[in-house]
């Protein structure tokens, strides 16, 4: 079983308990960050997010079902008060738990259901290669998503193609996709960048990360690139899980180069992944 299947079936085990990303990660045998990365490219959902989407649903059935006490039902989903409780339910359901009471209907609320592997995303995958890749100066547009919003990164890519060859100190002509920033609510952010020379002169809206030094594995990505989920989908629950190694807490990056046809979305694009030592 691999640590995304493991860690569906730890949050369904322990939906009514107290339960950490760290506990989480731990069921599945992998860092928080891998977790991470692995649960986000899988359902395309963040880990605690989706946690506390499925408490809040079951909460919804017990209290359509007509439960006496929401603070009881509020207690069990994991809040410390009815005050919290009522406004993560109203967040996520645009209604009040004692409305749903009222109506006794579950119609129209956006429910969510324990998510169930989709094992035909798993593709033919060639062995990657191993390279420790040098420090990288990459400056670009980028944007902060979770992964339930990381359908805007191909708008983000088409507002930065005609910055390409027009930047401050570019250098070269490839162009890299790089995920940082992350933190443990599934936030991450995303830079459609290139290599520059320096981060001096850059335009105003441009956001600039150094990547250090590190040691990578490499995959290629050879179909089109719509169909790059299916590539990062094996990657985190076959290759992975099989390997022996671990992914690092450190950015990781797309590398087009000029194999990928930008306009026509196809050719052949490399997915840098960062080991742990």
């Amino acid at each position: 079983m691999n640590p995304v299947c493991k860690a569906l079936w730890f949050i369904e085990a322990h939906l009514g308990d107290e339960t950490s990303l760290a506990d989480i990660a731990a069921a599945g045998g992998v860092s928080r960050y891998q977790l991470l990365r692995a649960f986000g490219a899988t359902t395309g959902r963040s880990v605690m997010r989706y946690v506390r989407a499925r408490r809040l649903t079951e909460a919804a059935r017990a209290i359509a079902a007509g439960a006496p006490d929401i603070l009881s039902v509020a207690l069990d989903a994991g809040y410390g008060s009815h005050e919290a409780f009522t406004r993560a339910f109203r967040d996520l359901f645009r209604i009040t738990p004692e409305n749903l009471r009222d109506r006794r209907c579950l119609d129209k609320l956006p429910l969510t259901e324990p998510i169930r592997m989709d094992q035909s995303l798993i593709v033919p995958l060639n062995p990657p290669r191993f390279e420790t890749g040098r420090t990288l100066l990459i400056a670009g547009l980028g944007e902060r998503y979770t992964f339930e919003t990381n359908q805007g990164i191909p708008l983000l890519w088409q507002r930065f193609t005609p910055w390409l060859g027009n930047v401050p100190g570019q250098v070269g002509t490839v162009a890299y996709g790089v995920c940082c920033n992350s933190d443990g609510a599934g936030n991450f952010e995303y830079i459609a960048g290139v290599e520059v020379a320096s981060f001096d002169d850059l335009p105003a809206e441009f956001r600039p990360v150094r990547i250090p030094r590190h040691r990578y594995a490499v995959f290629t990505h050879g179909n089109h690139i719509s169909t790059i989920r299916g590539t990062w989908y094996t990657i985190m629950n076959q290759w992975f899980p099989q390997s022996g190694h671990e992914l690092a807490d450190a950015a990781d990056f797309e590398q087009y180069d000029d194999r990928f046809d930008p306009h026509t979305g196809s050719g052949e694009v490399e997915i840098w992944l960062p080991l742990r030592s």
